[in-house]
């Protein structure tokens, strides 16, 4: 009992120390986690179709902000890293290399939403009543369009956000988060609904909420941060010139060009495994957002650990104190894992009250039901794959992260969903529960890597 203590749980300083890297993380995800639900709460009382149509379009722009976090996520290994040797010419290094990169990303999924926009709503629409389909189409297309404009800021809020997160300043950027979404959740719910004598948009006024929320916190990070340059050191001239030396460029492009795939490829992957339960029709569509969402407001906690280990460990990598960071990062997987089996039986038990808030059918509403209740049994599953994932990350072993992670989605769960949607009668509730299932394999393999310390490793000691 004593050795296994030791081993898994820390004093009350750990705690501390973990909870004041997560806690900020998890309050800035749980207010925007809450207010993602309002908003879908809110676009969920105009009816089904429009419902629909905004799930699908973010499931598209989801695509995006993680391609963003995996180009951002590459950098983000040596910033940790270098803040750790106290090299700030090192982390400023790595957020020109997150501006440059993630600029151009922005642009090309730009062009591609602009060009491509109606052909990738479409892929989710499979529906015997051809007139729901023409509306959610329709509705998708114009929330598509204003949603566009707010893909540069949300690109520097990144950018700007992990920089100061990876130099241990985790409060600046949930303030900026936590007024972006109550400017969000205000301009919903006066443009969606026409209130106090704006105009009623519907899903365009939830876009054009969103956006200005964007705006907004990208310009409160942005500005938080230069006025403070002599506390934040990396900030001072980066923009004198945008000259990397070669040497980090090779080092983080071939670290982090896997770890970009990688997230890309995983996004994707979330979006083909939508399209394939979208097989089922708008009702299937409708109930997996009420699902995502719901459960999304209830992933905060080990979503928030993991990017603490990424930061905790990924300061002690670089600091040289590897037995100690093996250590950390036993007991903080230890602690999401635990904390999620609790949360999830809390989430279990409030299922049926969700979709009862939204103005949908029966049908819809039994199937969110039931999504839910799935996801709230595996939430310790996610804790504990989402904990390795970045735990292997924060060592930079990129390569194997991605074999890990989207090679994981696209050999394994997509082919079962193609063939359980495609091939067989069964419904959208034995589908999903058969596609998380099989995660059950990557945490059997997440823990034999974990077990083996193949992550244990300094990777800025040379640079």
């Amino acid at each position: 009992m004593y050795r296994f203590k030791e081993r898994f749980i820390g004093d009350k300083a750990f705690y501390g120390m973990v909870l004041l890297i997560a806690f900020p993380i998890l309050v800035q995800n749980g207010i925007t986690n809450f207010v993602s639900l309002l908003d879908n709460i809110m676009v969920g009382q105009l009816g089904t179709e429009q419902m629909s149509g905004v799930a699908i379009v973010n499931q598209l722009i989801n695509v995006f902000n993680i391609c963003i976090f995996g180009a951002v996520s590459g950098a983000s290994i040596f910033s940790a890293q270098f803040y750790g040797q106290k090299n700030y010419e090192g982390v400023r290094n790595t957020f020109r290399f997150k501006l440059i990169c993630c600029v151009c990303i922005t642009l090309f999924w730009m062009v591609l939403f602009l060009s491509k926009g109606n052909g990738l709503i479409r892929l989710f629409l499979h529906d015997a009543d051809l007139g729901n389909v023409a509306m959610t189409e329709g509705i998708g297309m114009e929330y598509l369009c204003v949603m566009l404009v707010g893909l540069l800021p949300y690109t520097f809020t990144q950018i700007y956000a992990s920089t100061l997160r990876e130099t241990g300043e985790t409060i600046v950027p949930m303030i900026a988060g936590i007024a972006a979404v109550a400017v969000n959740l205000c301009f919903n719910y006066l443009l969606i609904f026409g209130h106090l004598g704006f105009p009623a948009l519907g899903a365009k006024g939830a876009a054009l909420a969103t956006v200005l929320s964007r705006f907004l916190e990208a310009g409160m990070v942005i500005a938080w941060t230069h006025a403070h340059r002599e506390k934040y050191l990396f900030i001072k001239g980066v923009y004198r010139h945008f000259k990397i030396p070669g040497n980090l460029t090779k080092q983080i492009i071939g670290t982090g060009f896997p770890l970009l795939i990688n997230e890309t490829l995983w996004s994707a992957g979330q979006a083909m495994l939508v399209q394939c339960y979208s097989l089922r029709g708008l009702n299937a569509v409708a109930a997996l957002n009420i699902s995502t969402t719901v459960s999304n407001l209830f992933n905060i906690v080990f979503i928030a650990l993991g990017s603490a280990i990424s930061i905790v460990v990924g300061q002690q990598l670089g600091a040289g104190k590897l037995e100690k960071a093996a250590d950390t990062d036993r007991k903080m997987i230890f602690f999401s894992v635990v904390c999620c089996i609790v949360i999830g039986s809390i989430l279990f038990l409030l299922a049926p009250a969700f979709p009862q808030i939204y103005n949908t059918s029966g049908e819809v509403r039994k199937l969110a039901v039931s999504l839910i209740r799935i996801a709230s049994i595996f939430m310790p599953l996610y804790a504990f794959y989402h904990a390795a994932y970045f735990t292997l990350r924060t060592g930079g072993k990129t390569i194997i992260t991605f074999l890990f992670d989207s090679c994981y989605v696209w050999v394994v769960n997509i082919p079962v969903a193609f063939v359980l949607s495609r091939f067989t009668g069964l419904g959208l509730v034995p589908i999903y529960f058969i596609c998380q299932s099989v995660e059950i394999m990557k945490a059997v393999l997440g823990f034999l890597l974990l077990k083996k310390g193949v992550w244990i490793h300094n990777m800025v000691e040379k640079l």
